[in-house]
Order: structure tokens, then sequence, then C-alpha cells
């Protein structure tokens, strides 16, 4: 059904069926998050197949994340129009489309539309809608189910890649990604215990009410006054002029662009676009850099699944610490260190020389990559509110398209131009840790501004008449007196009395 006739509920229900549908945003999301850096495995053997440079390979993953969040406006539009169910189901076909079509490329070209832009859209379909369906499940528990849903990134990742190398082995990397697509599908069973929840209400900016149910009353009237536009205005009152605005409205109806004044929407923009400017590339070069300095194949898939299993127990972990009364309320803090230990991880790599310095580096960066995800869409509906989420989703994924556009490939070009990998991991540590420190300053300041602003509300709901004037004092006394209550009764009788003496009575 679609949300025209399937609203909310008055509450998030906390439990109950919600737990299945984590259930299923663990198996979407682990998909969307793992996939890309699983098929990692296959990139030496098809680079010597296409006779491609490092560079030129890693356009294949770099594709596939960029589709991956550039497509969020997109899902997030389709999930406001049909509802988050049947939109990953059709993401899951998708995928399965995709792969199945990668086993029969003949060119680098062809790999970049079927993995790259296939495959990647596929894989869209299913983030966004998972993400935002937790947060119509969940409001107190939201940070757990948050985490456990994310711990199927490291889950897949650790099965993926034992898993890829498996089938290499034995079928090669076409028969290998025919079985994958097969695998992939599993996102349509994922999508179908996506069950809408409650009954049907107005639609329009209806998500706006609705969800604002989840969320605390001075946010929901917060975000019912920012969301308000010219879409409430009848239609028979527009004159001829307003009429070029009828597109925009309809696309604020889905996407809703006020985001771009909200400060702290703004600062967790900049900082994840920048932090995404090295934070795929280590993983996806991870297993070949291990293959580079003369470690077996196993060996070095088996990196990706000991970073697999630390990001398996780091994520849920995060979710019970950020939900503690300790953290929750200053949980931007919490974040941006975790990006900042993420980049000194990767500062750090290039002191790993042997394989026991890589697994060191693979236990710390799965802990601090764990962390990351754990907290990246949590942070972001702590920002906006349960009303505005899923626009906000939409919204920052295709600002975010870009730099993981560039990453993978800026750090290939290094390992092509240097020959040497440390120079990629030295790119990424210093970006990450630039991008923590960055939102850490700018949280700061948001928050005393915050604190500010509610001191001044509150000091203007306690004192309302204090803006006025002696003039205006004087003026008003005899109608304020009139209807002002009775602790100034004495006043007036003392008043009448003064009169009743100058007049001789």
């Amino acid at each position: 059904p679609s949300p025209a006739s399937v609203g909310r509920a008055p509450g998030p229900p906390d439990g109950g069926w919600g737990w299945a549908v984590v259930f299923g945003a663990f198996i979407s999301i682990g998909f969307a998050y793992a996939f890309p850096k699983g098929i990692a495995i296959f990139y030496k053997e098809i680079q010597d197949f296409f006779g491609t440079s490092y560079s030129e390979i890693a356009w294949v993953s770099s594709i596939m994340l960029a589709t991956t969040y550039g497509a969020g406006p997109i899902s997030s539009i389709l999930v406001n129009r049909y509802g988050s169910r049947p939109v990953v189901i059709f993401g899951g076909l998708l995928c399965g489309v995709g792969m199945v079509s990668a086993a029969f490329c003949t060119s680098i070209l062809q790999l970049y539309i079927c993995v790259g832009f296939v495959t990647g859209f596929g894989l869209a379909l299913n983030l966004q809608p998972s993400v935002i369906i937790i947060g119509k499940y969940f409001l107190k528990r939201r940070p757990i189910a948050n985490g456990l849903a994310m711990a199927g990134s490291p889950v897949m990742l650790c099965t993926l890649a034992p898993l890829n190398q498996f089938l290499f082995d034995n079928f090669g990397w076409r028969g290998s990604f025919l079985i994958l697509g097969a695998i992939l599908l599993h996102c349509c069973v994922a999508g179908a215990l996506f069950r809408p929840i409650g009954a049907a209400t107005a639609s329009g900016k209806t998500p706006t009410i609705e969800e604002g149910k989840e969320i605390p009353k001075e946010e929901v009237t917060k975000d019912a006054m920012e969301m308000s536009n010219p879409t409430n205005v009848p239609m028979e009152n527009k004159t001829e002029e307003e009429g070029g605005k009828d597109c925009c409205e309809k696309i604020n109806q889905y996407l809703d662009f006020s985001l771009f004044k909200h400060r702290g929407f703004l600062i967790y923009l900049i900082g994840n676009v920048l932090m995404f400017l090295g934070f795929f590339a280590p993983i996806v070069f991870l297993a070949p850099y291990a293959k580079h300095i003369g470690i077996d194949e196993y060996s070095a898939a088996f990196l990706l699944s000991i970073l697999a299993i630390v990001d398996m127990i780091a994520r849920p972990t995060t979710g019970i610490i950020a939900n503690s009364k300790w953290v929750r309320p200053r949980i931007q803090y919490f974040f941006s260190f975790s990006i900042a230990f993420n980049g000194a991880c990767h500062l750090l790599c290039p002191l790993a020389s042997g394989y026991t310095g890589l697994v060191v580096y693979s236990i710390f960066f799965g802990l601090a990559f764990g962390m990351v995800c754990a907290m990246l869409f949590e942070t972001l509906m702590d920002l906006v509110g349960a009303a505005r989420f899923t626009s906000a989703v939409g919204l920052v994924t295709i600002a975010e398209c870009c730099t993981i556009l560039l990453g993978p490939p800026i750090g290939g070009t290094l390992i092509d131009t240097f020959g040497d990998y440390k120079y990629m991991f030295i790119k990424c540590g210093a970006v990450m840790v630039l991008a923590g420190t960055f939102l850490f300053i700018m949280n700061y300041y948001n928050y005393r501004m915050l604190a500010k602003e509610e001191k001044e509300r509150k000091a203007k709901e306690e004192d309302p008449k204090s803006v006025r004037t002696e003039n205006e004092g004087r003026n008003n006394w005899n109608k304020e007196t009139a209807q002002d209550g009775p602790e100034l009764e004495p006043l007036r009788e003392e008043q009448e009395g003064l009169k009743k003496e100058v007049n001789g009575t």
C-alpha cells in the first residue's frame, strides 16, 4: 500500500515487530555497505584480465559507492511515495540483475555500468529505506536498534571476503559474479519484512506531523514551523505569477530544502563530505596492499574478515554507549572523536610492514570504522529530528557522493604515481583527522549557540512585557490593571480611595 493510505502509529512501538524490521535492515544495510568492499577481492585478477591500472579498477567501487549515495534523494522520494517495502524489494532485483549482467562484460567500461551504476543504484534503494524505517519503529531504543542494524555491514563483509576468494578459486570472477547476483536477491526477502505501521492519515507534508509524534513536543513545534511553506496555501488563492513555483513545491514536498538553513545540519554535512574523501579507500586497497607485499590471497582476504569481526562487535557496543545518559546528550562529540580516531589509525598504518602489523591495523581500523558507522545516521537524526530525517538522509547522501566517488581513485592515483601504498594511507588519515577536528570545534560552537538561544527564549517567555517602554507603560496602565488578576486588587483599591478623597466623598 502507498503512504497515502498507510500512515504512522501514534508512537513507535520500540519493540515487537520492530526487531524483525531490524533484522531486515541488518541484511539490506549489510549488503549496501559490505558489497562494494567485498568485491575488492577480484580486483587484482580483473586488473590483469583487462590490463588496467590501480586507479582504473578503483573506479568500479567508487562508481558503485557514489551511485549508492548519490541516488539518496531518489530513494527518499520513492520511500515517501510508495513506502520502504516495495522500494527495497525493487532494489534487490536491480542488484541481482546488475551482477548477473556483469558476468558477461567484455570491457572495464561495461563493468562500470553493470557493477557501478546498476548494482549501485539497487544498493541505494536498500540503504535509505532501511535506515528510515528504523526511526519509525524505535525512539527510546533507537541508538541500539541502529547499532544492531549497522552491524550487518561487518557481518556481511566477514562472510563475503572469504566467500569471494572461494568462489574465485572454483568458478573464476565471471562465475562468482553470477552467484553473487543470486545472493543479492536476498535483499527482496529483507524488504518483505518492512511492514508499514499505523492507520491512514493525510498525505503531502504529513510525514512532518505523523513522524513528529515520535519526538518531543518542542521539536515537533519547531519542525512544523520550519517545514511550513507555500504548499499549504489553497490552489485557488495562487496567482498566475506563482504558477511557476509548482515544480519547486512538488520537489520540496518530498525533500525539505529548508534544512540548508539548519546550522547543525550544515556542520554535519560539511564534516561528512570531507570525511568521505578518505573513508572507503583504505578498505578498498587493504587486500591488494597485502598481496602487494607478498602475503598470500587467503591471508589477505582474512584481513578483511578480522576488520569485519571487530567492526561487528564495535557497532552494537557503540550503540549501547551512545544510548547512555552520559553520551546521548552530547553524542556529536563522540562522533567527532570516532572520525579523528579512524584517521589516526590510517596515519599509523605505514608503520605496519609485515602481516602481524597489518593484523593489528585491521583490529584498530575495524574498531574505529564500526564506531563511525554506528553513529553516522543517529547523529543526523539527533540534529534534525525524526520529522525531517527522510529528507536529510537524501540531501546528505547526494552531497557526499562526490567525495565518495573521488576517494578511491585519488588513492589509486597516488599508488600508481609513487609505487607505494603508504601515501594513500597518509592522505586518508590526514583528511579524516581534519574532518573530526572540524566537527568537534563546530559542534562545540553549535551547542553553545543552542544553549544561548534557549536561554533567550526562556527569558522572553518569563518576562514578555520587558520590552515595553516607560511611556507605553503609562498610557496602558489603566488597560493593564483592568485585565490583570487579583494580585493587583490592593493597588486598585488604593487608587479608588485616592480618587474619592480628591472628589470630597
